[in-house]
């Protein structure tokens, strides 16, 4: 077989299997659309991203440490039709009144039909910072900020004052991170390389020394071992300052993971 004939041979091989990889991309991409809940899972899926990880602090309306006196407040839902069956093209909510339950003594907020808030779109409200160093005041959408009582709380809010809505867009960031397939390898990757250096540390320490450092080490090993899981995650989850930021949560307790799962 001549030079030629061999170039050639694997010039039509490579041919085909660039065409063999196109056909079959073609066709998972044409079954991908023909299947409409998977569509509509990727739409979802690409909304949520959008909204928890990247842009959380635009789509949110108040940051997630912002505490008002509104504690435990009921949602206060858009509207476009008023009790008198008024109706607005620009959405609104009713403001919350304070009042205190003859039986319990317990303040509540109950919606006050008097007070009308119009919502207002890509407004300027509390500064935050995109993905932690882009700053920015302006919001999707919220209340007039020169009025201190008019607040918008699509899912009410907490014990603490704090909105709900905006509390539940940060707190998908870390478990929508976790998803990413670059961010799970750097994850295993971080988790194994605590795993390795803790592990031959304490393996290496012990064998050195020998004696009070062998046995103090076989000891704390064998309580880890013996103690139940669920109270000592507990009892980590609790060491955690509650201040600490999501990002700096995370790390910490993956590092008290692995030191746990490396000494049992």
């Amino acid at each position: 077989m001549s030079e030629l004939e061999k170039t050639t041979g694997i010039v039509e091989e490579e041919v085909h299997e660039e065409q063999i990889s196109q056909s079959y991309w073609a066709l998972v991409w044409w079954k991908f659309k023909k299947n409409r809940t998977a569509v509509l899972g990727a739409i979802m899926l690409a909304i949520f991203y959008i909204t928890c990880v990247f842009f959380a602090e635009f789509f949110a309306p108040y940051p997630k440490e912002l505490e008002t006196e509104f504690i435990e407040a009921r949602s206060t839902s858009f509207r476009f039709i008023d009790e008198e069956g008024n109706f607005s093209l620009r959405p609104f909510v009713y403001g919350l009144e304070k009042k205190i339950d003859k039986a319990t003594r317990k303040r509540t907020f109950e919606i006050d039909t008097t007070k009308k808030y119009p919502i207002y779109f890509f407004v300027k409200g509390e500064e935050t910072k995109i993905l932690g160093f882009i700053p920015t005041r302006i919001h999707l959408f919220g209340t007039d900020p020169n009025d201190e009582e008019a607040k918008v709380f699509i899912m009410g809010t907490d014990k603490l004052g704090r909105d709900l809505f905006s509390r539940i867009l940060y707190g998908g960031r870390i478990s929508m991170f976790i998803g990413l397939f670059r961010i799970s390898m750097f994850i295993g990757l971080f988790s194994v390389t605590v795993f390795l250096i803790v592990g031959v540390t304490a393996g290496a320490s012990s064998g050195y020394y020998g004696g009070a450092t062998d046995i103090i080490i076989m000891r704390i090993t064998e309580f880890l071992s013996a103690f139940p899981q669920e109270p000592l995650f507990l009892a980590l989850g609790a060491a955690v300052p509650i201040d600490w930021p999501p990002t700096r949560v995370f790390f910490m307790v993956t590092i008290l993971l692995a030191l746990v799962h490396t000494l049992s």
